[in-house]
């Protein structure tokens, strides 16, 4: 009996001893588990869901059964059977002119796409690379450049009103000096910080305290807009004018029928 005790001891603690040793091994990548699955599963988990439904169909058969849903369901045929979160295998039809189209919550799976990329760097931000912590937005604001410093407010128009007046009068020179200075340099202390002058930057871009107006000007002409947009109704616009003609009615300005989506380009992304 002793002897028989000291073995299943032993036993035991070399059972014990090897879990241990399975338990916190190291786990290198090509041993570690990878999802394979990209879809839910089709079975069910819950087999005996709706057993008292299916009894009852039955014994009732296909015809009295359904006459005796519609008659004590509230919409039996609802698709989502009213749940706030649809069934991964829930079909959705979102297109009434092509019955085949259907959508699933979240298919694709997210587990099963790419991963997505995260830049670091981006030209829009305006460091394009060279500098990812610069990411100052002053210099590229073209949309407040004609409204943030009054000073600054229809340059163009303000030359042409100095040249028009008499060039050898003293004051319209002294106004034509003050005009070539622009506002002078940003609100600051000219780039002198706590620990000295900067000269990281010979610009002065870089922050708004060493910035200046020439600086400033020149960043905003390299980032003023180039493109010119078009509304979407431009390619049609033959078709829109016929469309009122052969109607006898005035021509309306531009296309009309926004907000005509089609329903499938309304259901949510998941």
């Amino acid at each position: 009996m002793i002897r028989a005790s000291r073995v299943l001891l032993k036993s035991s603690g070399d059972a014990k001893k090897a879990a241990g040793e399975y338990a916190f091994r190291a786990v290198g990548r090509g041993e570690s588990a990878k999802p394979t699955a990209t879809a839910a599963p089709e079975e069910t988990m819950m087999p005996w869901n709706g057993w008292f439904s299916s009894f009852l169909k039955d014994k009732l058969g296909d015809e009295k059964y359904e006459k005796l849903r519609e008659t004590i369901l509230y919409r039996p045929n609802d698709y989502t059977g009213f749940e706030q979160m649809p069934r991964p295998n829930t079909k959705l039809h979102i297109s009434d002119e092509d019955p085949t189209l259907t959508h699933q919550f979240r298919q694709p799976s997210p587990g099963s796409q790419p991963p997505v990329r995260q830049p670091s760097e981006d030209a829009s931000f305006g460091n394009a690379g060279d500098d990812p912590y610069d990411v100052t937005y002053y210099k590229r604001d073209t949309g407040r450049r004609y409204t943030s410093d009054p000073t600054d407010l229809h340059r163009d128009l303000e030359r042409i009103k100095l040249e028009l007046l008499p060039q050898d009068d003293p004051r319209v020179k002294e106004a034509m000096e003050e005009f070539e200075k622009g506002p002078g340099s940003a609100p600051g202390n000219k780039g002198v910080f706590a620990t000295g002058k900067t000269d990281y930057d010979p610009s002065g871009l870089r922050a708004a305290m060493s910035t200046s107006f020439e600086a400033t000007e020149a960043s905003l002409d390299a980032n003023m807009p180039d493109h010119l947009p078009t509304p979407t109704w431009m390619s049609k616009q033959q078709e829109i004018v016929d469309w009122y003609e052969e109607r006898d009615l005035p021509v309306a300005i531009g296309g009309t029928g926004f907000g005509l989506i089609p329903t499938h380009a309304r259901v949510a992304r998941w």
